[in-house]
């Protein structure tokens, strides 16, 4: 394991590995806030000696890796994986391979598709390597405030692990979620509230309790398992990176994550520029967008049924707006019925049933398709299944008639 620190993206204090994971320090000790209702301040990342291990990791070496198991590329993860049961490891394994092509009017489209990881969802990146530390530090229970997949995720991995997960979700939760949860044996509190009352009280009961606290972007191990896509994107596009990402935008953390890991990428000279990441939120829940566009954050309840992207106060504002203007990139807003229709038209065209979180992606790319050359390669981010979410499919699937054999026959068969 490569020797790595924790980074201040607030004041740029440097803080040490060792003392700040066995103390359980999650954001900033001087300058860190968790206010109810507001983005994080004094979020921690994690840092590397990029200089030394650009010895290492060469394009060609990054070439030759498999894309979906990060313990084979130990130095650039916080971790000492020789200290995981290889069989754990294996447990936890994504799949390599997870980019699809389609032709959809015209044009040649990249679809990420992390709906086959082993929760069905791309926060199981982030899920995995918080497990993975809790079990190198021998930590038996872990937290987790969630609108579902985080939650999901996060029992799920646990499991797998022989960790106990306590999740706090809000209680307008999609049932499919909350019965994933439940299924995994995660310990589930539905908080009469939206998913920001979850999270701060998850945050306080955690404290009480010394459980170890998975909360997304307040645990930088969350910023830092999501990195592992620009990885496999890197690795399985041979090298040939999109151009432009369209990201599905909630908290934060999957787009700066997404960006630390090509921002590495670039720190080792494995790549010359960064693709430029197209931030994309719902109408009813569009803080970051707002944001980057005001520079102005301004509380409001959230409301959107894409349940995954919903976040009045997203934790990782500031990251996640960082992210979209160092890589060149911008923001889109998209309404529920222009997700709800993006959902429907991509089943139809692809066979790809994904939740409204990332149909949105779909929905903004179809906003925004005109501006694109026809040379720029485009990929969409679809990161959770549609079988997490029956109340969308139910807007736009009729309800079938029951009718005899008969009738069928009378129906379906034309005489000759």
């Amino acid at each position: 394991m490569m020797e790595h620190h924790f980074k201040c993206t607030n004041c740029s204090r440097i803080f040490a590995a060792g003392t700040t994971e066995r103390e359980h320090i999650y954001i900033c000790p001087d300058c860190g806030e968790s206010i109810k209702n507001s983005p994080l301040k004094g979020v921690l990342t994690v840092e590397y000696d990029y200089e030394k291990l650009k010895k290492t990791y060469t394009k060609d070496k990054f070439l030759h890796l498999t894309a979906g198991q990060i313990w084979t590329y130990p130095d650039l993860w916080p971790m000492e994986f020789s200290k995981i049961d290889k069989y754990d490891l294996e447990k936890l394994a994504l799949p390599p391979n997870q980019i699809l092509k389609y032709k959809i009017d015209g044009r040649e489209l990249y679809l990420q598709d992390e709906t086959r990881n082993p929760t069905y969802s791309y926060k199981d990146r982030a899920s995995i390597l918080v497990a993975l530390k809790a079990k190198e530090l021998g930590i038996n229970e872990i937290a987790a405030a969630s609108t579902g997949n985080a939650g999901s995720s996060l029992a799920g991995i646990c499991a797998r692990l022989g960790i106990t997960s306590h999740i706090f979700v809000p209680k307008n939760i999609p049932e499919a979620k909350r019965i994933q949860i439940q299924s995994y044996g995660g310990n589930i509190y539905l908080v009469d509230g939206d998913y920001d009352q979850a999270f701060d009280l998850c945050l306080e009961i955690s404290k009480k309790n010394n459980w170890y606290n998975r909360n997304t972007a307040y645990n930088p191990l969350t910023i830092e398992g999501k990195k592992s896509a620009a990885f496999d994107i890197y690795i399985n596009t041979k090298g040939e990176i999109p151009d432009y990402i369209f990201v599905p935008v909630g908290d934060g953390v999957i787009i700066s994550g997404l960006y630390k890991g090509f921002l590495e990428l670039k720190k080792l000279q494995i790549i010359e520029k960064l693709p430029r990441l197209i931030a994309v939120q719902a109408g009813g829940s569009s803080a970051v967008v707002d944001y980057l566009s005001t520079g102005i954050f301004e509380y409001k309840p959230p409301n959107t049924i894409a349940d995954s992207i919903s976040a009045g106060a997203p934790r990782n504002l500031y990251m996640a707006a960082k992210a979209v203007k160092e890589s060149k990139g911008y923001e889109v807003k998209a309404t529920d019925d222009e997700i709800l229709s993006a959902q429907k038209e991509l089943a139809h065209k692809t066979g790809l049933l994904v939740e409204p979180s990332c149909a949105s992606t779909f929905a903004a790319y179809k906003k925004e398709k005109s501006k694109f050359e026809g040379n720029k390669k485009i990929m969409l981010l679809l990161t959770g299944s549609g079988l997490k979410d029956f109340a969308s499919l139910k807007q736009w699937n009729y309800k079938p008639k029951i009718k005899s054999d008969i009738e069928w026959i009378n129906i379906l068969i034309k005489e000759n």
